[in-house]
């Protein structure tokens, strides 16, 4: 029998609840975490902490908690904790629902919570940074995240990354917030961003760091489920077409309304098109009775949330997927836009707005196009061309799966973290300590059901 290999040592310890041959203990904070199973919350937090799991880390979640939340959980096989900020619970709600600047931005009286969120996130990393023995603090966003744990680790001499994901840097502007992200910043000891226009953000507030990576956030590589697909597409595709698809947060920065304006100007041409949106927000009723006052109640299907192993399914039943983002009155950006990579992988092309770090994905004419934001009629040409090309758009869905199997599955990600922790493990290693990075028995045991190692099958 050969010799194992050190994934098949550590998912071994793992199950064992053993942790003695783990790379290290992590501490992740995070202010968007999944809130129970099933939660579509920001589910690549989730994602990462249990990819970094099966490479034979150790990853403790530190999150608010939220209504309905449980304290203390073992979810998909990591270990989470969550702190009260207010009681009762129902007052917990700054965060989730779309996350905290959306909640913030519509509801301006959240902003009397975040003394309260911030200073029991503070004594909640401190407490368990005293008494944890974490070797490193990985943080999520800058405020407050990346701020408190900046302050919380520097005297503990105990690494510190910070993953910025872009809405941190591109919003909350003003003097003191930008003296608070520079701090956050300038006290970590590595900083991680998701894309180009996140990058070129962080270095606008600090030029100099002694080391900035770009790491972007992985999606799941999945088969889709042939059945799956010809079901959705019996379904909601009408006739000869197109079946145009957007999966995302239904808010201001999706660009619904674009796509919606866009499916106007294309029906009198097409008369079987449909658009179908996949997903929940704020602007929920308001886009409804938009596609009302637009005539498309028969031609656009608002189907809420879906567990996230249907996203490939739903992915690959499309003919074209649609992401017209928009810049937020905030100055919010799509950073990144992860739903692009996950169309790409299920082999169906792409339109996209040019803004933030799309361009990092979709490149116009390579594997996707690109149009203005805010400009149905692009929209609308561009789908025209995909549909009278079909050439076009067969090879731009070739290329852009190869591009996104190399640079934006799971598996990339959770290695490129991977390889920076230990890096700064044994750079910590060797200036303050010669001793094992600290290491304990899981409270959670195994890794959870189902990796990017068994989904990529």
């Amino acid at each position: 029998m050969s010799e194992p290999t050190q994934p098949q040592r550590s998912r071994r310890a793992q199950d064992l609840g053993l942790y003695s041959l783990a790379r290290g203990r992590i501490l992740l904070t995070t202010s968007n975490f999944p809130r129970w199973a099933g939660d579509s919350t920001t589910p690549f937090i989730l994602n990462l902490a249990q990819d970094l799991q099966s490479l034979g880390w150790q990853v403790e979640v530190l999150a608010p908690h939220a209504p309905g939340a449980a304290l203390h959980e073992c979810l998909m096989g990591v270990s989470v904790n969550r702190y009260r900020y207010l009681w009762p619970e129902t007052l917990e709600t700054v965060c989730y629902q779309g996350g905290a600047l959306v909640n913030l931005r519509r509801r301006p009286r959240e902003y009397s919570k975040l003394p309260a969120l911030v200073g029991a996130q503070s004594l909640a990393v401190v407490s368990r940074l005293l008494r944890g023995s974490y070797d490193l603090v990985h943080s999520h966003w800058l405020l407050p995240q990346g701020f408190v744990a900046s302050l919380a680790a520097w005297p503990l001499a105990i690494p510190h990354v910070a993953t910025v994901h872009g809405s941190d840097v591109f919003a909350l502007r003003g003097s003191f917030l930008a003296r608070c992200k520079r701090l956050a910043l300038k006290g970590a000891t590595a900083v991680t961003v998701n894309s180009s226009a996140t990058q070129e953000a962080v270095r606008d507030l600090v030029p100099e760091l002694p080391r900035l990576e770009r790491i972007p956030m992985g999606v799941t590589e999945r088969d889709p489920d042939q059945a799956a697909v010809a079901d959705f597409r019996e379904r909601h595709r009408r006739g000869k077409g197109p079946l145009l698809l957007l999966v995302g947060r239904i808010v201001e920065e999706k660009g619904i309304a674009d796509l919606l304006r866009a499916v106007h100007l294309l029906a009198p041409r097409y008369p079987d098109l449909t658009a179908v949106i996949v997903g929940e927000g704020q602007e929920s009723p308001a886009m409804q009775t938009l596609a009302q006052e637009l005539g498309l109640s028969e031609r656009v299907v608002f189907a809420g949330w879906v567990a996230a192993d249907e996203i490939p399914s739903i992915m690959a039943a499309a003919d074209i997927y649609v992401g017209p983002s928009r810049r937020g009155q905030d100055g919010t950006t799509e950073a990144q836009g992860l739903t692009f990579a996950e169309a790409m992988l299920a082999g169906t092309p792409v339109i996209a707005t040019e803004i933030g770090g799309i361009v990092d994905t979709v490149r116009h004419e390579e594997t996707g196009l690109l149009v203005d934001e805010q400009v149905p009629e692009q929209i609308a040409a561009a789908v025209e061309r995909l549909v009278g090309e079909p050439n076009l758009a067969a090879r731009l869905a070739v290329d852009a799966r190869h591009m996104a199997q190399r640079r934006f599955t799971r598996q990339a990600s959770a290695d490129s973290f991977s390889n920076l922790f230990e890096g700064l493990l044994r750079g910590a290693s060797a200036k303050v300590r010669s001793k094992p990075p600290r290491s304990r028995r899981s409270s959670c045991g195994s890794t959870g059901p189902e990796s990017w190692r068994t989904a990529r099958r």
